[in-house]
């Protein structure tokens, strides 16, 4: 049977689209209202600031809520339409388990974003987070080396650092001199210092060689420069100092100096069961054999940009597309070299082979020849 022929569609036809009747789903008037979050809350957790940048944000009029302007202050759901300069924005509604990282901090670098004279930063080699932002708990000085703590969650690092907690802080200090039974308990007593009275919760020594000695310090604050300060009211110098411990969590020996590793989910639940924290109902993420080998590794960061916050961007305009880089720094930026073509290549001989390398060839040849013969 012969097939038809294949009818021509006309292409100043019309096209007909299939007419559909939806049927609008009654609402059920004694439902319970759709819980709500904060607006900037949520903002400041899918990485886009702080909270106090993202109030700031919103008070620009950059962010709208289902087409109007975001208002200080204004509760979310699930159905509402986020957009930013026109963006739609991914908020995440659902807790997750937040991050933590465990870096053991060297001598040299500073716990800070914003550095005008441009030194090296701990923030500077923290890998990238997809919803959220790396917070450090606690700070360490320049001179101070030991356990510095991450976390993407804003309530644990509160936990961690506000003072009506009292988490303790553990120190391993080298000092040039010794200190007597006397100032050893005077230290535990308290000393007056500039801003208020300052003491050890405990001090032990662990000896030491020549000048040199160590001690073992727990205090439950964090003010600055405070074990500094305290050995320095004896007028002995602190040459090292090392923090070894914050709250329940300690540097584990096989972190070395510049290194960082990440808790398991499973060490995450119990920081947050530590903290008095809700731990999110969801059930943990099945890891791969890789992930699991990952997760558990010691690992050395690597110096890389870090991400500016949205209230720093400069709005895109109207008619702009969507790019990472700028059109303008595309251009300025440097061309690679082309690569060098080789002309007049010659091939290397056997000639040019010294004797010894020459007679081996031979010999290859040879041997090659009367392969397969019986």
């Amino acid at each position: 049977m012969a097939r038809p022929f294949k009818t021509q569609r006309d292409p100043q036809a019309t096209p007909r689209r299939p007419t559909t009747n939806f049927t609008k789903l009654d609402t059920d008037p004694n439902a319970p209202p759709e819980p709500t979050q904060r607006l900037h809350k949520l903002l400041a957790l899918a990485g886009l600031g702080s909270r106090r940048d993202m109030e700031t944000l919103i008070a620009s009029g950059r962010v709208t809520v289902n087409g109007a302007p975001a208002t200080q202050g204004q509760g979310v759901t699930q159905f509402d339409t986020v957009r930013l300069d026109s963006r739609p924005v991914k908020l995440p509604f659902i807790a997750e388990l937040p991050q933590v990282l465990i870096y053991h901090k060297p001598e040299g670098e500073i716990v800070s974003q914003d550095d005008p004279e441009g030194r090296a930063s701990v923030f500077d080699k923290l890998p990238k987070v997809k919803n959220g932002k790396w917070i450090a708990i606690g700070r360490l000085d320049m001179n101070t080396s030991g356990l510095l703590i991450f976390t993407t969650s804003g309530e644990l690092a509160n936990r961690f650092m506000h003072p009506r907690y009292e988490v303790e802080r553990e120190y391993a200090v080298r000092i040039f001199g010794e200190l007597t039974e006397g100032q050893m308990t005077q230290l535990k007593e308290g000393i007056e210092l500039e801003d208020g009275p300052a003491n050890f919760d405990s001090i032990t020594a662990q000896g030491g060689e020549g000048a040199n000695h160590w001690y073992q310090v727990i205090l439950r604050e964090g003010r600055n420069r405070e074990v500094r300060r305290l050995f320095e009211a004896f007028q002995l110098p602190v040459s090292r100092l090392m923090r070894v411990r914050f709250g329940p969590v300690n540097l584990p020996p096989r972190v070395k100096r510049g290194s960082m590793l990440k808790l398991e989910q499973k060490e995450v639940v119990g920081l947050l069961e530590w903290a008095d924290l809700p731990v999110p109902s969801a059930p943990l993420r099945q890891l791969t054999q890789r992930e699991k080998l990952k997760a558990t590794t010691v690992f050395m960061p690597k110096v890389r940009k870090q991400r500016i916050s949205a209230l720093d961007r400069v709005p895109r305009t109207d008619g702009e597309p969507y790019s990472k880089k700028p059109s303008v720094a595309r251009k300025e930026a440097p061309k690679k070299p082309a690569p060098r073509k080789s002309e007049n290549r010659r091939v290397r001989q056997t000639s040019d082979l010294p004797a010894s390398d020459a007679q081996k060839a031979g010999m290859q040849k040879k041997s090659d020849r009367n392969r397969g013969r019986g």
